[in-house]
């Protein structure tokens, strides 16, 4: 009896469905894993996205294909002359009862800043606001350092959402991410159980009443729908990826862009990475296709384009030349560079296990040593960086400031078509500057594109109207249960 009990304790253990059971009417079970944090500015994990997502409304959402703004928490984000802004709130109050008034949002974004949270490069490099003020209680008053129609944008991002009066003064972020208060459509009921999860009570606009949410394996969780035992789960595993399209079909799948990058990064002010023929070279050299069943296990798509999907402006099609698998090509452009061969490729913590792959085909398709290293902690890199970068907003100006920053790349030229992109009156005006400024960076190639990452998520027959966003995933206050 004692190896039965302790069999069904393991398999619980296993599974991550300890809450399983029968479905309940209006009750949404979704699996996920465990959140790194539940601080919205600190959040950088699509765990933690989906979480903060419904437990906070933003004040807008900005979709940076079309430039279209769709406002939230905010009734209006407004500028005469893209130096002056006027952000308009409505009416709201935290899930602990308070107001939400624009004087919460300016001491929010003054803690974000002062904490260097994950958003606050939003608020230091990218809004730079020279003043920010709660004018009234329903407005806040923006006075920025130079022109900028990337404010909705910007603004829009998931981690400016603001903090209720109570932890401000407290400051003791930790104990507010063991029970967050939002003032999203659901509030977190009773804290979160790390290893387990948390139950989500619908206090605003939302389908299901409640949302169940269990932390465990996710290959188990893919397992749990495909039983019926867990309405929905938001992450799918690199083994489960073929299997996936054939056991919940085309409609109880779906597939979204991440706002998630990797790059190859050239030191381009060294003199063996100076040549742009040489960066080209190795670019080409890439097979981008084993990364992404490789190393990345099915989670990426192999880059068409310097900017991935989240962050791109207008329609895309084709796949860029520095994009593409020509190992005859690369080889070709390194030996008419008269490349003197050997190359070591740095990676960071999150980018080893890619980067050694990376290395073992760079070598093969170039017929060039190539090694991998640790990115040294202190001075510069002789060699290309793997970098794996996760966007906090959706503007291009973000990533394309990076990117450049991350390689030395100082041309004037592209300084100047991201400036006037950043100042652009419309979205139209700065979609076409922002490509302006893409296509450079493909034509120098300081950076080479690798990948892009996506999402995956599965859901059972009970479950229905699942739509996806790059930053949210899927949309939990817009799913419904039968």
């Amino acid at each position: 009896m004692r190896l039965l009990v302790l069999l069904a304790v393991v398999a619980l253990a296993v599974t991550g469905c300890s809450d399983a059971g029968p479905a309940r009417p209006g009750v949404l079970s979704a699996g996920i894993r465990e959140p790194a944090t539940l601080l919205p500015a600190d959040v950088a994990d699509p765990a933690g996205r989906l979480v903060t997502g419904v437990l906070w409304t933003p004040l807008a959402d900005y979709d940076a294909a079309t430039g279209k703004l769709t406002p939230r928490a905010a009734e209006s984000i407004e500028s005469t002359d893209r130096v002056h802004w006027t952000v308009k709130l409505r009416p709201a109050t935290f899930h602990d009862g308070t107001p939400v008034t624009a004087q919460s949002y300016v001491d929010t974004w003054r803690a974000v800043a002062a904490s260097q949270w994950v958003s606050a490069p939003v608020l230091t490099k990218l809004l730079r606001a020279r003043e920010i003020q709660a004018s009234a209680p329903d407005t806040i008053t923006l006075v920025l350092d130079r022109p900028s129609g990337q404010v909705p944008a910007l603004l829009s991002a998931p981690g400016l959402v603001p903090l209720p009066a109570s932890v401000l003064a407290s400051r003791d972020w930790k104990g507010f991410a063991a029970a967050p208060v939002g003032n999203g459509p659901y509030r977190l009921d009773g804290g979160w159980r790390p290893g387990s999860g948390g139950t989500l009570k619908r206090v605003g606009s939302g389908q299901a009443g409640e949302i169940e949410l269990r932390v465990g394996d996710p290959a188990a969780q893919y397992d749990a729908v495909k039983a019926g035992t867990l309405d929905l789960a938001t992450e799918v595993p690199g083994e489960k990826h073929d299997a996936m399209h054939v056991d919940f079909g085309d409609d109880h799948h779906a597939t979204w862009a991440l706002p998630r990058a990797g790059y190859l990064a050239f030191p381009v002010a060294n003199p063996r990475f100076a040549d742009a023929t040489v960066r080209h070279g190795f670019a080409l050299g890439v097979d981008r296709a084993a990364l992404e069943a490789g190393p990345l296990a099915h989670q990426a798509d192999p880059a068409r384009a310097l900017l991935p999907p989240a962050d791109a402006p207008g329609e895309r099609s084709g796949t860029c030349r520095p994009c593409t698998f020509d190992a005859a090509a690369g080889k070709a452009l390194l030996q008419q560079a008269a490349f003197p061969g050997g190359a070591t490729v740095y990676f960071g913590p999150s980018t080893e296990a890619w980067t050694r792959t990376l290395v073992v085909g760079l070598h093969k398709s170039l017929d060039v040593s190539v090694t991998a290293q640790a990115s040294p902690t202190t001075g510069q890199s002789d060699g290309p960086s793997t970098l794996d970068i996760s966007l906090v907003t959706a503007s291009p100006y973000e990533l394309l400031s990076r990117l450049a920053s991350e390689s030395g790349y100082t041309d004037e030229v592209f300084r100047q078509n991201l400036e006037l992109a950043d100042a652009a009156a419309t979205p139209e005006e700065a979609g076409e500057l922002y490509r302006l400024a893409e296509n450079q960076l493909l034509r120098d190639l300081p950076v080479a594109p690798l990948w892009s990452g996506h999402g995956h998520a599965v859901w059972s027959s009970r479950v229905h109207d699942v739509r996806t966003t790059p930053f949210a995933g899927p949309v939990l206050a817009g799913i419904g249960v039968s």
